[in-house]
């Protein structure tokens, strides 16, 4: 549900900021962790559009994905880190792969802007 997405998020921030980035970083990344719940994770990404840390794949830490658009053509990374730099916590629709059914759904994603880091997380819309 979008209270899970939005508490998770916070769960996340606030976990980051008890515990420094390296070792926040590492838990959101962390298949096993506290941080992912069926289709829901948390992934950071830096104000550049690269990824900081990834709870569904951690291929992607390290890569710049400012560029990357979903099946409708939106540039939702670059949206997500311009809305960022404009407000401190935000909604965005998007579409994306759902880890668990492996199909391209419609998502919600949440997102906390953190020092120089979004944290988000997001739901499926069925």
């Amino acid at each position: 549900t979008k209270e899970d997405a939005l508490a998770t998020v916070k769960k996340g921030v606030a976990y980051i900021k008890a515990n420094g980035k390296d070792k926040g970083y590492a838990e959101v990344s962390n298949k096993a962790g506290q941080f992912i719940d069926r289709d829901l994770y948390l992934v950071v990404y830096g104000l550049d559009g690269t990824v900081r840390a990834h709870g569904a794949n951690g291929k992607m830490v390290g890569k710049n994905l400012i560029d990357l658009k979903d099946i409708d053509g939106t540039p939702y990374v670059k949206e997500r880190v311009e809305t960022a730099k404009l407000k401190a916590s935000f909604w965005q629709d998007y579409k994306f792969t759902n880890p668990v059914s492996r199909k391209i759904e419609p998502k919600q994603m949440y997102c906390e802007r953190l020092d120089d880091a979004i944290v988000c997380g997001g739901i499926y819309k069925r």
